[in-house]
């Protein structure tokens, strides 16, 4: 406890000289993130983090990860929100096929693109959704056929979020078009910046255009890059995705504890905005229904968030679940996309607004963040395909 408490205070030391005050106290729609670590600041934040491995702090060091214990990314969790500061990387690679090719990939592949992830030297995209496959994900049908020491790949893929922006893809790909569904299927990385890839960005409702249509002419992915064994990609596609889940669902992280304190809390974003645009009356919010939905809310946010956290600290090793990620990536998916709907609807008319100058700037943001959270239930596997999981794989209930 005492080699902790010396790491805790190294560590608030480091990063309360080291963290530039433009990383701190900011809030982004992940849409937007490419555009806010595009600053001097920004990679000046990444390049020191990442020189200590802490932008995958458990990761282990051979890798360049940071090696610490999972009591010891805790703490750092809990130091970078103490400054509120912003995560200096975020992305499919820390996310998904990071951990991912620890767990299956080869000694070579670990070493060629683990390190360039924790430096945030590439960024990644998934292709996995396609036109004729979304949430039945196994009826893909871009196709990859090996050819001496490269496969290649012929198809479409869908929904591919930041692939504008991407350096690499994980993808899973048909390598055997006689076998059954779920076999025949190959988990492959290939290049993005080749001539046989053609990304084209989809325009959102919400205005911006996070997802992409991905197709692929004769593209080229090298045999060494075949993650796993060849047909057998399926396995580790639903790996990666218990992965996305678990982030998507708040299992990512070191988890933060709070210590007590007898100083006022602060007003929660949905009292607050209660206060400023229904009004007070005796300290309160003006509106009985209004009071009751937000303490609802706020009473279901905080147990998920003290469930996530428990589980986190009782998982061996610190390995994320399986299965059970369905559960948190099914409420925690609902609990984001109600969160921003009741924003909105604290805010009455001045939680509509698109443009003009009647509305503030962070008031069109809740419009936007509206809009945007109608998808977190449908990507990383819709609301419906989780509880068919849960009921299948966690309840054990027959199909």
């Amino acid at each position: 406890m005492a080699d902790l408490e010396t790491f805790r205070e190294e560590t608030r030391s480091w990063l309360e000289a080291t963290c530039p005050q433009s990383m701190r106290n900011r809030s982004f729609h992940w849409e937007d993130a490419h555009e806010v670590y595009d600053t001097d600041d920004a990679r000046a934040w990444l390049k020191a983090m990442a020189e200590r491995g802490w932008t995958a702090p458990t990761w282990p060091k051979e890798y360049t990860g940071g090696g610490l214990s999972p009591a010891e990314a805790q703490v750092l969790a809990q130091e970078m929100a103490r400054i509120k500061a912003v995560p200096p990387l975020t992305g499919m690679g820390l996310a998904m096929i990071g951990p991912t090719l620890l767990e299956f990939g080869t000694e070579e592949q670990k070493q060629r693109h683990i390190p360039r992830i924790v430096s945030g030297e590439v960024s990644w995209c998934q292709g996995y959704s396609e036109p004729g496959a979304g949430s039945d994900l196994a009826a893909l049908q871009t196709k990859a056929i090996l050819d001496g020491d490269n496969f290649v790949i012929n198809g479409q893929k869908i929904w591919t979020s930041g692939a504008q922006y991407a350096d690499w893809m994980f993808a899973l790909v048909r390598t055997d078009f006689e076998a059954s569904k779920h076999d025949g299927i190959s988990f492959v990385l290939l290049d993005m910046h080749q001539p046989g890839v053609t990304i084209k960005p989809i325009q959102l409702i919400s205005g911006s255009s996070p997802f992409c249509e991905t197709f692929f002419d004769n593209a080229i992915a090298k045999r060494e890059d075949l993650v796993g064994e060849l047909n057998k990609g399926w396995t580790v596609g639903k790996r990666l995705l218990q992965f996305e889940r678990s982030g998507i669902g708040g299992l990512s992280g070191g988890g933060r504890s709070k210590k007590k304190s007898d100083a006022p809390k602060p007003l929660n974003d949905f009292a607050r905005l209660g206060k400023t645009y229904i009004g007070e009356q005796d300290g309160r919010i003006a509106d009985a229904g209004a009071r009751t939905e937000i303490l609802n809310h706020t009473m279901t946010e905080r147990a998920f968030q003290l469930t996530a956290q428990r589980v986190m600290q009782e998982a061996t090793s610190n390995k994320t679940p399986g299965e059970a990620t369905s559960i948190f990536k099914l409420v925690g998916s609902t609990l984001a996309r109600n969160g921003a709907e009741l924003k909105s609807r604290l805010m009455g008319t001045q939680g509509v607004g698109w443009q003009g100058e009647g509305f503030t700037e962070t008031e069109l943001e809740t419009t936007k963040n509206w809009l945007s959270s109608r998808a977190v239930t449908i990507y990383g596997g819709t609301n419906e395909v989780q509880m068919n999981i849960i009921s299948k794989r966690v309840l054990g209930l027959p199909d």
